[in-house]
């Protein structure tokens, strides 16, 4: 099999961060200061401020953060991964609705989305699964077929945000620290250049 001289070509890093920089974020999505306490420093990158989230006493802001930071469909795969390392925490509404968040993961079409979205939206209970299905239907394009309206750019994240923290209560107390820790360690992979 050859390569081809397009497949040669050096590309550019992709971003995974929906905006340049910290100050953008903040400005573009203000949502995001009513539900964190701190605030980046001017010139701080992604990965200082998470850290500097994680050490504060509210480190579940670094959760928070990490869901408005980084590109929606790789924040709903971050969250699809946290919830899957709880499979105890899962009913099987939750589970079932992962399950096709994870088909719309791979393949990310808007008709697999308006289903998922369709589905969350009459769910009969609010619970991370459908939560996080609730983030892939307002993750980009059109709410509904009919409905050509823009989502609000804050939607997403909140949604990935109570997914990712409601699994997180369900976990006993003694434990939640650690399986914290592991949600901001995945959480700051999603930081870095591909």
């Amino acid at each position: 099999m050859s390569v081809t001289e397009e497949e040669e070509k050096t590309r550019p890093p992709l971003l995974t961060t929906r905006y340049e920089t910290l100050r953008d974020l903040y400005v573009a999505i203000p949502q995001l200061s009513e539900l964190t306490l701190l605030r980046p420093r001017p010139d701080e990158e992604a990965p200082e401020f998470l850290r500097r989230l994680r050490q504060s006493p509210t480190p579940e802001e670094a959760i928070t953060f990490s869901a408005f930071a980084v590109q929606p469909k790789i924040a709903i795969w971050w969250a699809h991964e946290c919830l899957r390392s709880l499979p105890q925490s899962l009913s099987p509404l939750d589970r079932a609705m992962m399950e096709k968040v994870a088909v719309w993961i791979g393949r990310p079409e808007t008709a697999i989305r308006h289903e998922i979205m369709r589905e969350a939206l009459w769910a009969p209970a609010q619970s991370p699964g459908v939560f996080l299905g609730l983030a892939v239907g307002w993750s980009g394009g059109s709410i509904a077929p009919n409905d050509p309206a823009p989502v609000a750019p804050h939607r997403a994240p909140r949604a990935i945000n109570r997914a990712v923290l409601s699994c997180l209560a369900t976990v006993e107390l003694p434990r939640r620290p650690a399986v914290l820790s592991q949600f901001i360690d995945m959480a700051e992979s999603l930081f870095k250049l591909y």
